[in-house]
Order: C-alpha cells, then structure tokens, then sequence
C-alpha cells in the first residue's frame, strides 16, 4: 500500500480573517479545499492511504473528509495536542502508518499548489535509493527562502538559511515542501516534541553520511500563505494555468446555484460560490466569492476574497481586499491595497474607507 502525510495542522494566521473559522487547508480554492485538490493528485499517483497531521480546528477535517471512502483513499487522523513543528508532525503521523521500515512514505505541505508528478517523484526515490528525496524548484528570488544546492547528479549538498547578502545565494533552488520519506527514517525524528525537518532533520541526516536526493522540477508551484497568493492560485486552476486534471479552463467558475445578472463581468479566473448572486453592471475580477455572497448592482470586486455570506452593496469598490464571513461593506464604500474586514463587521454606507497595507 502507498502512504502518504499530508500536513495541514498550520492555523494559517497571514490568511486572517478567512482562517478565524475554516483552517488554511480547507479553504475552497477554485471551489475545492486545498487539501482535496492535494488528496486526488495524490490517489493519481497511486498513494492509498492518507495520514492528515491536523492541530487547529482538526474537526472540520474529520466532518468535511470523513474516512475519505468518497475521495477514493483511506484517511487516517493524527491531532496533535500542541505545535509540533514539521519534524514532530511526521513523526507523530508516524503512528498511523502501515508501510514497512523500506517503504516510501510520500509527505506534503497542506498549503501548496503543484504540478509536480508525484508518481516520478516517489519513483526517483525508489531508484536513488535515499534516506530522503525532496521536491526543489528554482525560484527568480530566492532571498525569501531556505536554499538547497545539489551536485550534478542530485544529491543534497547542504541546507542554507534564507540568505542576507548577494554572496549568500549559492543556488535558485528552494524546498518545494514535498518529500519522499523512507518509512525507517521517520521513525528516528524524536517523538513528543517540536522538530523542524528543515532546521534539524535533513541537517543531521546529512551529517550522518544519508543520501538525501532533490529533484529539480520547473512544473507549477505555488506557497498559498497569503490572500494575494490564494486569489492567485484559485485563479490559475480556473484559467488553467495550474494543473488540474479534469477542468476545462475557463475565464470564471460558475458553480452551482449562483445567480449572475447578463450584464455583470466576471471573469480573471474569478470563481463565484454555490448560492451567489452578482448584481447587474457588477465587476468581478480576479477574485473569489465564497458561498453566499451577494455583490450589489455595479459594485467592483478586484482580486479579492469574499467570505461565505458576505453582502457587498451596489455601487461599492475593493480592490486587493479580504472581506471576513458575514461582513457587510455599505454602498460608497472603497477600500483598496490589502484592506481586510472581519466576519460579521457592518461598514455603514457612504462611509470611505481606504487602506494601504494589509
């Protein structure tokens, strides 16, 4: 049987307010949760069986999931009582696994969008024989990233901070948080306590002489951590600019149940929830209207994020904005440039309000 971790434990604080109440991985991007669009990539590549390492809110996992029969693989449920950090978090799901000391164990980020082929992955692993093999991208600036040099036939070379000076850049290649491990090897991450395989794990492997592989992909990927980059990768798998198997691209997901008048525009990769209803004259751009959501007659909402049930009156304009469940933005109202309102807030109408930072 292939296992696979798949780690969504993270509260996802840069996402606030969306997160208050739904954790990160569950979040609908292109109408499906993170983790959903992960687990069927995943079952393509042959993996089975599922340990979802959750924490924050780890009972909406279990309610929307379930045992994961109607998803086509097994799910497994290790809660963890406190942060555990990456490290801890594997070797805590560590206990739900059934593979054997040699297995591969694949283990994925739950905030990550990626074309990557798992199935080549985990096959490079097998052939390489490695203690550990880790997905790396090459990024255009990488001073916001932990880099990963290898040697010419992939073998990891070392694990570097984020660098600080041009001299400190050694190589554009980052961890994609995608991993293959060799089950015995998890096994050794201390249990019971917070530990970063970033930091300390693939550190000391090296040290102790372990192949560690990285294979080098140039598919697409994408850290969902913050609003702009959840709009962005919403945006892309409705445009097609992300892989995913099955979709037709197209300029904007409609999804079932959603009203939108003739002479409304939608379009950008904007996806419009179940029960929506968009005015007439209305702009939606680039965005993503949770369920529920009406936008008023010629109201424009520009790469942005509705959440469920919010009410943007007519005549209304956001652009770059996070709205929370439930909130109401009054008609005159303009915020712009990472404005964010929480779930249930009432900006009365008429009332200006701008914002230049989030």
């Amino acid at each position: 049987m292939r296992e696979a971790i798949l780690l969504v434990g993270g509260q996802g604080t840069r996402l606030r307010p969306l997160t208050l109440g739904t954790p990160k991985p569950m979040l609908p991007v292109a109408g499906v949760p993170v983790t959903v669009h992960q687990i069927e990539r995943a079952r393509a590549a042959g993996v089975e069986r599922i340990v979802l390492g959750t924490s924050y809110r780890a009972d909406v996992f279990a309610e929307q999931l379930g045992d994961g029969s109607h998803l086509g693989v097994e799910i497994a449920y290790a809660v963890e009582d406190e942060p555990l950090g990456t490290g801890g978090a594997i070797r805590h799901a560590a206990a739900h696994l059934v593979s054997g000391p040699g297995d591969p164990v694949m283990v994925l980020n739950g905030d990550v969008l990626t074309g990557v082929d798992y199935a080549s992955l985990i096959e490079a692993h097998v052939v390489a024989d490695a203690a550990v093999t880790l997905h790396l991208v090459r990024v255009s600036d990488p001073t916001a990233y932990g880099l990963v040099p290898t040697d010419a036939h992939g073998r990891v070379l070392a694990f570097h901070e984020k660098p600080t000076t041009p001299e400190e850049i050694v190589t554009d290649q980052i961890n994609a948080g995608c991993y293959v491990f060799r089950r015995s090897v998890i096994d050794t991450i201390p249990a019971g306590r917070p530990i970063s395989v970033e930091r300390q794990t693939f550190p000391q492997l090296l040290a102790e002489g372990e192949l560690l592989q990285g294979v080098v992909d140039d598919s697409y990927w994408l850290d969902l951590g913050t609003p702009w980059d959840f709009v962005r990768g919403s945006a892309d798998l409705v445009l097609g600019v992300a892989p995913w198997p099955g979709h037709v691209p197209t300029p904007a997901l409609i999804l079932e149940g959603a009203q939108v008048d003739v002479s409304a525009e939608v379009g950008g990769g904007s996806t419009v929830g179940t029960g929506c209803r968009v005015g007439a004259g209305a702009v939606v751009r680039g965005s993503v209207l949770m369920d529920g959501v009406s936008v008023g007659a010629d109201a424009v909402v520009a790469d942005s994020v509705i959440g469920a049930g919010a009410q943007i009156a007519s005549g209304a304009f956001l652009s770059e904005c996070v709205i929370g469940d439930g909130a109401s933005i009054g008609a005159g109202n303009e915020l712009r440039g990472g404005a964010r309102v929480w779930p249930g807030v009432n900006l009365p109408a008429t009332a200006v309000r701008f914002s230049t930072d989030a």
